[in-house]
């Protein structure tokens, strides 16, 4: 399923859990239904905002109530989420029992939604019409299990509605399969009456039913009707939710309606309670209902409260050492590893009994959702302290270390430079006894080979960010096939995608090739790429799933139009000259920073993005108060701060930066000439969208936001490049000490020092260097959401994808002489955490997206750009329509 508002949101087979954020409903929060009543419209948007802050990938928003005109207030509603860039970028759900809001509401929704709900219960004529026109206005739609009868409330009705109402809706109608998300009626348990005791274990069965047997759709629910009886009791309520949504997950729920603030972790659920909630929600006991009634009368507050103590300390060596390595703690483990090893025959008997007892414990929490990243990382530090503490007695009795049960190559192709995911993922790997040969970045394809080859390894991961790196893998492939290796080939990195595998690299390779998208997964594949028991079944569905995938996939599309680049050139976004507002810089020509402290560099640093490269996923500040990861996420962030103010005591960052502002027209529609005293001394090459719109919306290329040579008057345009220097070489000082944890803290906090040092610069450049925005006043939030007059995009992204344009950057403003960036053969910045683009300043500049373009503009872009046409596929495959 795909879903947008101003961002995608793709649900695949590795999906995690889609939160519904409830409260944009008037039957689900009182102080919306009293906003919407007042007509305090801004206020309501609030709620909205808080929710995907608080991470709502979608928001349910219901106006059915009696006292108000539902479809103007959806209609006023979702046009004014659609001026809010941070609400509107997350799907909405349309949510109404009343046909004609929900079609208001489809008429002028923003991206792809899903409309809730339909149901047979009035027959399948207005069913089948009511899905029709859903499928017209291209939206997902929720299925309830109500029929003619009325609610489905037992798991044979529940799969009896879903099974009729999916073979309407996809033979009859034509409905997208993966569009079709079924509500499989969630009940209250624990009611006193006997005909409820099975509610919520006949949702989880009949969700599994229809996960394994109605192909492509998703399942979803209200999760807070589960534990409707308790209402008043938070900490009990919060515990059933979490349960349920536990065991519905694990047996394919993939949506919910969940308010976030009522869950309990799973695992901090106190062991008493649990068993009372887990007997109720599964139907364990006949008396089940009664047992929890009573012990209800003990929970009190929702959240138990949580001191730290050393009372492990007391238990059995084992459990210290499973316990040290669980949470990160190293305090002990040299005191514990020695008692462990005077009670062993062999000093290698503590590793392969005690910590691969431990390790096995943290993998099994990692791979069940249980534990984060960063706990991981921490988890593998005590390892690595550990097994140094016992190397030397292993090698003073010359006895052969553990034997790891695989050993994986790791890398980042040639030419690019970025490793921060490979490492973690090395780190996961390793925690689960597999020996990692990692090559570091810039590997050429050759080396990979040949120590592949020279070191026996069972399986080679290739890891790449920047869209050259993907022709790197695909020609690796090619050559392991011509060498005909039989090891597999795991693929991950951030312009990695399944598609790309499977279209291109699986293609290549007749042995096994996977795509893997976190570091959770890459346990599970590796040990089943690995086990020879199973891995030619494995490999075997692996391959067919890849090729049902790419057939799939290269059928996608088709419906998509495009014009020619001569008639996109007449549909551009276009600016009235003769009135809008150009402002001289004040500072012409080529500048250079190199004095800046990291001090000044604190206010603008995003910390969202940080937590993301740890796989914790919300926005900075409210993560670190979010039920499921806040704590490690406040853990993970006072270990982040430490680490900051240690590399600015000690100053071990080094800050540099270039700029320059120029002269500029565009000449020839699509290209910017960069000017000097009138005399033309570089020229930046656009790109501009093709896909055919509707009447009205522009083809928009870059060049169309400054002035062209014919309109007379005179613009200009900027270009810069920022880097951090020194994160690699106190790294690696950390790696020398078996430290990862700190390693990938090192190189995380410098990439948000160079995004932070862009936008110190880009504000600098707004309200001082140019000054067309002399009295600019944002807040650090507001620069985040790029609440500011311009634009500073940057080649290899969505406005100008082409990686090419760096080298006119580089030549004018010397930025390898002046601060010793340098550009890889692949078009990779380095160092790493470096930072390149453009300033445009017109206040009718805006972000896009290219998408797609045809063979045409591939063509003229060549021409123009003076490269042969495939060496121009090269840099934009993944932007050409074919």
């Amino acid at each position: 399923m795909k879903l947008s508002g101003l961002e995608p949101l793709v649900l695949n087979e590795n999906s995690n859990f889609i939160n519904v954020g409830e409260r944009t409903n008037v039957a689900g929060s009182r102080k919306f239904l009293r906003l919407i009543k007042e007509e305090k419209f801004d206020e309501a948007l609030d709620i909205a905002r808080h929710q995907v802050d608080g991470g709502a990938q979608i928001i349910d928003i219901n106006f059915d109530d009696g006292l108000i005109d539902g479809k103007e207030a959806m209609v006023k509603f979702l046009n004014l989420i659609a001026a809010e860039p941070d609400i509107c970028r997350v799907p909405i759900m349309i949510d109404s029992s009343k046909w004609e809001i929900i079609e208001a509401g489809l008429q002028v929704v923003q991206g792809k939604c899903v409309v809730n709900s339909i149901s047979l219960k009035e027959g399948e004529d207005k069913f089948i019409w009511e899905a029709t026109q859903i499928k017209r206005y291209g939206a997902a739609v929720i299925v309830m299990a109500f029929d003619e009868v009325g609610q489905a409330d037992n798991y044979e009705r529940r799969i009896e509605i879903a099974k009729r109402s999916y073979d309407i809706l996809v033979n009859k109608v034509g409905f997208p399969s993966e569009d079709i998300i079924f509500d499989l009626n969630i009940f209250p348990v624990a009611t006193g009456m006997e005909e409820h005791r099975r509610n919520a274990i006949d949702f989880i069965d009949a969700t599994r039913w229809v996960r394994e047997n109605l192909e492509n759709v998703s399942v979803s629910g209200g999760v807070s009707n589960v534990s409707f009886s308790f209402r008043g009791n938070n900490g009990v309520r919060e515990a059933m939710h979490s349960v349920f949504l536990y065991h519905a997950i694990q047996n394919g729920m993939n949506m919910g309606i969940v308010n976030p603030t009522m869950l309990e972790v799973y695992d901090d659920i106190p062991k008493d309670l649990l068993e009372h909630v887990e007997d109720v929600i599964l139907d364990r006991r006949d008396d089940a209902t009664e047992r929890l009634l009573e012990f209800a009368e003990t929970v009190k507050g929702s959240k138990a409260e949580k001191t730290v103590d050393l009372s492990w300390r007391e238990n059995a060596l084992q459990d210290r050492i499973t316990h040290a390595l669980v949470k990160g703690i190293d305090a002990f483990i040299i005191e514990d590893i020695e008692q462990a090893r005077q009670e062993a025959e062999k000093p290698i008997d503590v590793i392969e009994g005690h910590l691969m007892i431990g390790m096995n414990v943290v993998g099994d929490l990692f791979g069940a959702g249980k534990m984060f990243l960063p706990q991981v990382v921490k988890s593998a530090r005590v390892m690595k302290k550990a097994v140094a503490y016992l190397n030397p007695f292993i090698e003073a009795e010359k006895t052969d270390k553990s034997e790891p049960v695989g050993k994986i190559l790791m890398a980042t192709v040639k030419g690019d430079v970025h490793d921060i995911g490979k490492n973690i993922v090395s780190v996961v790997l390793a925690c689960n006894n597999y020996e990692i040969v990692d090559l570091g970045v810039m590997v050429p394809p050759e080396k990979i080979i040949e120590t592949a080859i020279s070191e026996r390894v069972d399986a080679i991961g290739l890891s790449g960010l920047i869209t050259p790196s993907l022709d790197e893998m695909v020609y690796l492939a090619k050559e392991m096939q011509r060498q005909n290796f039989e090891l597999p080939l795991l693929i991950g990195g951030a312009t990695t995608s399944k598609a790309h595998t499977a279209v291109k690299i699986d293609t290549q390779y007749k042995n096994a090739v996977v795509h893997v998208n976190d570091a959770s997964r890459a346990v599970t594949v590796v040990g089943d790429l690995l086990n020879k028991k199973s891995s030619r079944a494995y490999v075997a569905e692996l391959k067919k799933n890849y090729d049902e995938f790419r057939t799939k996939f290269l059928k996608r599309g088709k419906e998509k139009s495009y014009i020619s680049i001569q008639e996109a050139r007449q549909r551009k976004y276009t600016i009235d000259w003769d009135t809008s507002e150009i402002v001289k810089p004040k500072a012409m020509g080529v500048q250079v920073l190199k004095q800046l402290s990291l001090k000044e560099l604190l206010p603008f640093i995003d910390w969202s993005p940080f937590f993301r490269s740890w796989d914790l996923h919300g926005k900075y500040p409210d993560i670190l108060k979010d039920d499921v990861v806040g704590e490690q996420a406040v853990q993970l962030f006072n270990d982040a701060q430490e680490m900051v103010q240690h590399i600015i005591a000690k100053q071990l960052l080094k800050p540099k930066a270039v700029f320059g502002l120029f002269e500029a027209n565009t000449i020839n529609d699509d290209d910017i000439s960069v000017q000097k005293k009138g005399e033309e001394i570089a020229v930046f090459r656009t790109l501009r969208q093709q896909l055919k719109k509707r009447e009205g919306i522009p083809n928009i290329a870059l060049a169309d936001f400054i002035a062209p040579k014919h309109s007379g008057k005179t613009d200009y345009v900027g270009a810069f490049c920022v880097g951090v220097f020194g994160a690699q070489e106190l790294a690696d000082s950390y790696r020398e000490k078996e430290d990862d944890y700190n390693a990938i803290m090192v190189q995380a906090i410098a990439d948000r020092f160079a995004e932070a040092f862009a936008e110190y610069l880009h504000k600098d450049v707004r309200t001082k260097h140019w000054g067309y925005a002399e009295n600019e006043d944002l807040s650090n939030a507001d620069l985040i959401k790029e609440s500011y007059k311009g634009i500073r995009p940057a080649p290899g992204y969505p406005a100008c994808p082409d990686h090419l344009e760096k080298e006119t950057i580089w030549d004018l403003l010397e930025v390898e002489k002046l601060i010793g960036v340098t550009l890889t053969e692949s078009l990779a910045m380095w160092p790493a955490a470096a930072v390149s683009g453009y300033y445009f300043a017109n206040p009718e500049a805006k972000y896009f997206g290219l998408g797609k373009i045809t063979d045409d503009q591939l063509t003229d872009y060549a021409v123009r750009k003076g490269i042969s046409k495939e060496k121009a596929r090269k840099w934009l495959h993944p932007n050409l329509a074919e």
